[in-house]
């Protein structure tokens, strides 16, 4: 998981909430203060963490490293199939998201895959055994 931390730098954020108080914003705004890219995939608003944002996966124009995921277990094997589709090398689902049929088909097209963990608390951890 280190590794991976290390070789991302894009991450495309789906479900990120512009509300400050949501666990997806306090995620993404601690990642971008620790230097990642944060793309945020909702479309409900154009601007999130003083980003554009998409209403889709398919919609950014760049590519992406990650995809970390901020939705139901229900709606995570779309997001895997759109992952897939964009290229990206990383599929993250948050703490408490468990979808192993998303989880399988990520893994099955060459995308490493984490599940049930907090990107952030991954982090944190990674930087404190570091120092």
């Amino acid at each position: 998981m280190n590794q991976l931390l290390k070789d991302t730098k894009i991450i495309a954020v789906v479900g990120l909430s512009d509300k400050p108080s949501r666990p997806s914003y306090d995620v993404a705004r601690y990642m971008q203060q620790a230097g990642y890219r944060i793309i945020p995939v909702n479309p409900q608003c154009s601007e999130i963490l003083g980003e554009t944002c998409y209403s889709d996966l398919e919609s950014i124009p760049e590519k992406v490293d990650m995809v970390n995921v901020f939705r139901k277990p229900e709606d995570c094997f779309s997001v895997a199939k759109d992952a897939v589709k964009i290229g990206a090398k990383s599929l993250w689902l948050q703490l408490g998201i468990i979808n192993q049929e998303a989880a399988d088909y990520a893994k099955d097209h060459g995308l490493t895959v984490v599940m049930d963990r907090c990107i952030k608390v991954e982090h944190k951890n990674q930087q404190s055994s570091t120092n």
